[in-house]
């Protein structure tokens, strides 16, 4: 099961500011993502034009931070590379309305790669397709660069006429701070794959189902909801720090003894043989494009589905012993004012 690490990485001494030197680039979008790379190309020196909808809340954002600002269709008219930042979904929508404006030899630029991938977005066979996508929301991107550090990142060249792609993908991360901290190289079909199931088997559905099983399992035991709350969920971020900071063996290292023993000889009867199959089941899914047609078909349809498991999500026992427990812990308002501000930047 184990392989060799065999991707690679690149750092500033292998990325050239020059291929961004004289050219323009578009940021279509400003919010977690595009704010982040908007304002650390202009401070690396790219010409940069934001692009934005005439009545977008982020127009004046945009130009007190300092940037230029125009329609998304007269933004990529004027660029080289053109960074396409808001949201998958309306993704397609917004290359229909630029797509008159690139021009031979340009670049399209993403952070995500689901759009080229399952062919929601058909790029012109002139053009350079390249993904520089920070593995960090846009907030830390942008605060990363301005302490002098970097984020790390994954690059993508989907396609390449000009011969200078990858160069030029380089040169736009080191100019977002990414090659500071390293930039590993995939490819669209990986980023993707990897990263919805990621999202689905483990870090969003995994996570959020096995702490609301574990919740559920002390409460119909007679336990007090909030014990309950505190051992499944709110000592999670704890757990995953220790192994963020460290991998799995800091973590096993910093609990007490009897938590790793109980851990190691019932973890996998958790996360068992069904548990995998499952998992290879929603990785399926996400490989034939099941999971893409259901999510397009979903949005088509105005997101009933959607919309009802958000509201059955949020009806649950548990964010309401959550949003009171929370309200102990002095940074809970810490979060709740730097909350405020990143929604005003994303507005």
């Amino acid at each position: 099961m184990a392989n060799e690490l065999n991707a690679t990485i690149y750092y500033e001494d292998d990325a050239d500011p020059n291929y961004l030197r004289n050219e323009t680039v578009a940021v279509l979008g400003y919010g977690s993502q595009g704010h982040a790379h908007a304002q650390n190309l202009n401070d690396s020196g790219v010409d940069v034009i934001v692009g934005l909808r005439e009545d977008s809340s982020s127009w004046e954002a945009a130009e007190a931070d300092g940037l230029t600002v125009a329609t998304p269709d007269e933004a990529a008219a004027a660029a080289d590379v053109i960074s396409i930042l808001v949201p998958d979904t309306v993704q397609p929508a917004v290359y229909e309305a630029i797509s008159d404006g690139i021009e031979a030899g340009n670049t399209l630029q993403f952070a995500h790669g689901f759009n080229i991938h399952y062919n929601q977005i058909q790029p012109p066979e002139d053009v350079d397709v390249t993904m520089i996508a920070p593995k960090s929301p846009g907030h830390l991107v942008r605060r990363n660069y301005e302490n002098g550090e970097g984020t790390p990142g994954l690059l993508a060249v989907y396609q390449d006429v000009t011969g200078d792609a990858k160069q030029r993908a380089l040169a736009y991360a080191q100019a977002i701070g990414c090659a500071r901290a390293g930039v590993v190289e995939t490819t669209f079909r990986e980023e993707t794959e990897t990263d919805l199931f990621g999202e689905q088997a483990v870090l969003c559905g995994g996570i959020a189902s096995l702490v609301k099983t574990g919740y559920e399992t002390l409460v119909d035991a007679g336990y007090s909801p909030e014990m309950a709350y505190f051992e499944c969920l709110n000592e999670m971020k704890l757990i995953v720090d220790l192994m963020y900071e460290g991998g799995l063996g800091a973590m096993w290292d910093s609990v007490s003894d009897t938590a790793e023993f109980g851990g190691l000889v019932r973890g996998d009867e958790i996360i068992d043989d069904h548990a995998r199959e499952n998992m290879e089941s929603v990785l399926e899914r996400v490989q034939n494009g099941e999971f893409a047609r259901e999510w397009i078909v979903e949005n088509q349809a105005g997101r009933p589905s959607y919309t009802q498991l958000r509201e059955a999500e949020g009806s649950h026992e548990i964010e309401q012993v959550g949003e009171e427990l929370r309200s102990l812990f002095a940074w809970a308002q810490e979060d709740e004012e730097s909350d405020e501000e990143s929604a005003r930047v994303q507005a």
